[in-house]
């Protein structure tokens, strides 16, 4: 009832209600989100993070010191190399044992050449696993010059 009163009033008066046309305020808004999109520049969080180390405890006992790296090459036809002098897996596996029992940590490269079988490699890191080692690495070699 109040509506129809307020219309027969604006019909009586001729006064009409202002309104405002929305598609420049909305052209506005999309250009000022535009402008805050382009020109925002990302705080670098990590720049500005304070990190302290811990100092190291003088009570702690020095950490053993680990062997140079072991390399494993596996060539084609399941023939492997055990740093550089060729082995079969049997004498690899105790190799593999006494390094093992000095540190399970250390290092161990396996180096599989293109042509060696995933068998080989399969078998190599089964022994590793098989003896307590964990540090593994495996990489392609590269291929031969002059084998293209």
């Amino acid at each position: 009832m109040a509506r129809k009163r307020k219309r027969k009033i604006r019909e009586k008066t001729g006064d009409q209600e202002a309104e405002m046309p929305m598609t420049p305020m909305i052209d506005v808004v999309f250009q000022l989100l535009i402008f805050f999109i382009v020109t925002l520049r990302p705080i670098d969080v990590i720049g500005h993070l304070d990190v302290f180390r811990p100092a190291p405890d003088p009570e702690a006992r020095p950490e053993e010191q680990i062997e140079d790296m072991v390399r494993i090459t596996v060539l084609k036809n399941h023939r492997f190399m055990l740093n550089q002098m060729r082995t079969r897996l049997d004498v690899m596996e105790q190799n593999l044992r006494k390094i093992a029992s000095r540190s399970s940590r250390q290092t161990i490269l396996i180096q599989c050449a293109e042509a060696s079988s995933h068998y080989s490699l399969v078998a190599v890191l089964d022994l590793c696993a098989k003896v307590g080692l964990v540090n593994l690495s495996v990489v392609t070699l590269p291929p031969a010059r002059g084998s293209s």
